[in-house]
């Protein structure tokens, strides 16, 4: 699928290469760790000799090792960047862990994978957000739904501002039905798995599945994560309410219906189409 498919494939390549063992790399490693042990068992019989007191502590040095800062929370404890720079996750003050908020003005890089889900990056209860996004068809607007499916909207939010969606494909169209998007690194398109998973936010019923509402796609309950689609006309009658809820869009509609016709009889597009970019607007709610 042209730049698109190639940039996978050279993500892939580089998990690949990342997680396979580097032959004639062993012996030096074993080396370095006996210095290295060597000299912390050193460390310590100094420490013990010395009674451990020089720093002028009163001895009691566990807030300190356990990176707790003085109101007693966590601090946020970052482990070593994926290969092809993943955000680190952060371990939060209960003990899970979750990605931590990009910028509001986008990570500088685009990424592809996490380790964690985000933690709660957007306020519901001040702030409204909705989605440009822009593909090689036009652009279109969703407004996302905070309120109703606060935990789908800030997945969303924060994959847009990691650019998780750009040169992402329109990978399934079926008119009369639903375009869907979001796999950002599967082969064959639609199998993606970018390393975690969110709970449902379901509607009442399924005819809250009206013409043009956005809705997260899932392999059963509590496995969304990337993809979503858009109920084209007339589709939401051939939805149960088995999928979580989280916008409407509400300009561009023509872009939708556009990418719409392009069903083939597999259910894959006639012509690529692919989303550019998805910027996230935010607007104060007025009190």
């Amino acid at each position: 699928m042209g730049t698109n498919a190639e940039k996978r494939a050279r993500q892939r390549a580089n998990r690949e290469y990342a997680a396979t063992e580097q032959p004639g790399r062993r012996g030096p490693l074993v080396v370095v760790a006996l210095v290295v042990l060597v000299g912390l068992v050193a460390g310590l019989v100094w420490a013990f000799a010395s009674g451990g007191d020089d720093t002028g502590s009163d001895g009691d040095t566990e807030a300190v090792a356990d990176g707790a800062d003085p109101g007693g929370a966590a601090d946020p404890t970052s482990t070593t960047p994926a290969p092809d720079g993943e955000p680190a996750p952060t371990v939060q003050a209960d003990g899970t862990t979750s990605t931590a908020c990009p910028p509001p003005e986008r990570s500088s890089e685009r990424h592809s994978t996490f380790e964690a889900p985000p933690e709660m990056c957007i306020d519901p209860a001040t702030t409204s957000y909705s989605a440009e996004v822009d593909t090689t068809l036009g652009t279109f607007t969703i407004e996302l739904d905070a309120l109703r499916a606060p935990v789908t909207v800030n997945n969303f939010v924060v994959l847009s501002r990691y650019r998780y969606y750009e040169d992402v494909p329109f990978h399934r169209v079926v008119p009369g039905f639903v375009i869907q998007a979001g796999d950002g690194d599967g082969t064959p398109d639609g199998s993606n798995d970018v390393g975690y998973t969110i709970p449902d936010e379901l509607p009442p019923s399924a005819e809250d599945y009206v013409d043009y509402s956005v809705a997260m796609a899932n392999r059963g309950p509590d496995t969304g994560a990337t993809q979503f689609f858009v109920v084209l006309p007339g589709g939401g009658a051939q939805l149960t309410n088995a999928y979580s809820l989280f916008g409407q869009v509400t300009r561009g509609t023509e872009v939708v219906d556009a990418i719409g016709e392009l069903g083939g009889a597999d259910q894959t597009p006639t012509s690529e189409v692919l989303i550019n970019d998805v910027r996230i607007v935010e607007s104060p709610i007025e009190p």
